[in-house]
């Protein structure tokens, strides 16, 4: 993460240009964990230059030729291989009808980047593991640090980001060790919830899908409104809950759900800064408070990535080659 602050002029760059354009929509496009960056990247323009941004369809332009109006648009294109074929294809449509498009990517040498008007670099260093997990990390750094620099605070978002690096550093070490016990519980599981609220939808998509690519557990996403929707009917003492508590505007929405869920008699798991506040957790896994709300998912989302890998291990399973997937992914 420190080390994308060392190209904090190419995203003061890039910002200069897209305050200039003044744009009315920001759209976002990835796959897996870019999709699950996206979806944090919506609260990031959202809350900071108090822009629209939208996690757009990359089907409706690049297979149903939607012949959409980009000329106010901002694409930004995520992923880590910048080898995605529908990305790539869906960034060089929307360049030719207009949109500023903007790449970031680990990979600065990859199509994506090559096709993209402004290619930014993600820093994170070589992801030997196929499920990424510092590429997600240094993702979400990076969306904040291009969203502050919009809303003209560069240096709050940066300092906020240092603190972060630094409160990972010392927080690391014991939470993997609670995380282990953790995990030795739920080696039985099949099946799993995750809820968030707000931005941290899109820690609850991120760590659905590591315990989906690492753990083969079919763990779902939701908002903590959409559980009450129609699947808490799902639940029973078998089906787990992991519940995401962050001390923001979202957290009564969470505590509600965690509340109807137990009641369904599910196990609950809490994670987050406000995970004590979590009444009846079988397991509390907190973490420090951020420096501002929306830097919380990238504290937040810890815990779940070193429970995947803590029960891929339980399961006898390799957390760092999955079945049934590589690192560079182009199906289309």
């Amino acid at each position: 993460m420190r080390a994308l602050l060392e190209h904090a002029d190419e995203y003061r760059s890039a910002a200069r240009g897209l305050i200039e354009r003044r744009p009315s929509i920001v759209r976002l496009i990835g796959h897996g964990s870019s999709d699950a960056a996206a979806a944090f990247a919506v609260y990031a323009f959202g809350l900071l230059p108090g822009w629209t941004a939208v996690r757009d369809s990359i089907s409706l332009v690049v297979y149903y030729e939607a012949q959409l109006d980009f000329s106010d648009s901002v694409v930004i294109a995520l992923s880590q291989s910048g080898e995605t074929p529908d990305v790539v294809a869906y960034v060089e449509r929307a360049r030719a009808q207009g949109a500023r498009t903007i790449a970031l990517t680990n990979e600065p040498e990859s199509e994506l980047a090559r096709l993209a008007e402004i290619s930014l670099p993600l820093a994170a260093g070589t992801e030997r593991s196929v499920a990424a997990t510092k590429t997600y990390m240094n993702m979400l750094a990076a969306l904040a640090l291009l969203a502050g620099v919009c809303a003209e605070r560069e240096r709050e978002t940066a300092d906020g980001l240092r603190s972060v690096a630094d409160v990972l550093s010392a927080t690391l070490d014991p939470l993997e060790r609670a995380v282990s016990e953790v995990a030795l519980a739920f080696a039985y599981v099949g099946r799993m919830y995750v809820i968030g609220r707000g931005m941290e939808i899109a820690t609850a998509r991120e760590i659905a899908l590591k315990l989906k690519e690492t753990c083969r557990v079919a763990a779902e996403p939701l908002t903590a409104t959409d559980l009450v929707h129609g699947p808490v009917a799902a639940l029973d003492a078998l089906f787990p809950v992991w519940v995401i508590a962050s001390r923001d505007a979202g957290l009564r929405a969470v505590l509600e759900a965690a509340e109807r869920a137990h009641a369904a008699q599910a196990t609950l798991v809490a994670s987050g800064s406000a995970a004590a506040d979590v009444a009846d957790a079988a397991h509390v896994l907190s973490v420090p408070p951020a420096p501002s709300p929306v830097l919380a998912p990238l504290l937040s989302v810890v815990p779940g990535q070193l429970f995947a890998a803590s029960l891929a291990h339980a399961k006898g399973l390799d957390a760092d080659r999955p079945i049934g997937l590589s690192k560079v992914t182009r199906a289309r």
